[in-house]
């Protein structure tokens, strides 16, 4: 995408949140017309392909698009130390999106990206009689949530290795995947997003928690930011639903999913 492309699309978000109007028809019409400026018909993939790999694309991505957006750097486990920071109960309300997450005693709930288990645990509390399965493909991050569950002494928590392309959670064994800033940065969304919704009961829910991409305000890289019209764009692809958005935390989307009847 061109230097001109980039600072258009800026200004056509920043006219859609200025006016008021990222809801409306109106709205709708400019984040459709941002959406399809993503596509560069000069990339190299090949007809029919998943994933296209473009030699031209942001420091802060992998170069790999899918549906149009461009996936994010993943942020190592060298970065542990930013999910842990003091200032995240004030900055981002986490108390108050899992509160809203309704969870049952008997839940089994699958924290995808679970980092070093800082919803994992919280979560875990409100779930006694069930279960949180804590998943991550870095096997540093693993070992970092491991020595916190042990210290914790936490024991409804079960850490899972996955791959970049699978969970690796039972059929049919979840009522709600949540993923917190963690799905722009799936290497394989499709794959992996296909392998929740077969993870996911018939009345299991997907969360995805998101910093808002419609609003240019958000001091978060464009990259790690994702619009509803994106995400609901990707994952009714692989046949989740969109149910309902929910705007009560000061930057991110709270987006619900279930599984197509």
């Amino acid at each position: 995408m061109t230097v001109k492309k980039t600072l258009r699309r800026v200004l056509l978000l920043a006219l859609v949140v200025a006016l008021g109007l990222t809801f409306s028809p109106m709205g709708n019409k400019i984040l459709d017309a941002i959406a399809f400026t993503n596509v560069d018909p000069t990339a190299n993939s090949s007809t029919g392909s998943t994933y296209e790999q473009r030699a031209n694309h942001s420091p802060d991505g992998i170069g790999k698009f899918y549906m149009g957006r461009e996936i994010a750097q993943v942020m190592g486990h060298l970065g542990a130390g930013w999910l842990e920071r003091p200032t995240r109960e004030r900055e981002e309300r986490p108390q108050q999106l899992i509160n809203s997450l309704n969870l049952k005693s008997t839940d089994v709930v699958a924290d995808i990206g679970a980092g070093t288990g800082y919803f994992s645990f919280r979560m875990a509390t409100l779930v006694p009689n069930g279960k949180v399965l804590a998943v991550d493909v870095q096997p540093e991050m693993i070992e970092i949530l491991n020595g916190l569950k042990q210290e914790k002494r936490i024991e409804t928590v079960e850490s899972v290795l996955g791959s970049v392309t699978n969970p690796n959670l039972p059929l049919a064994s979840v009522d709600l995947a949540i993923m917190v800033d963690a799905y722009h940065e799936f290497d394989h969304p499709r794959e992996m997003m296909s392998a929740i919704a077969q993870a996911l009961k018939p009345s299991g829910r997907v969360v995805l928690v998101e910093y808002r991409g419609e609003n240019p305000l958000v001091p978060i890289k464009p990259l790690h930011k994702m619009t509803q019209r994106q995400a609901r764009k990707e994952l009714a692809s692989v046949g989740l639903n969109w149910l309902e958005t929910k705007d009560f935390l000061p930057q991110q989307h709270v987006m619900i999913f279930g599984k197509k009847a």
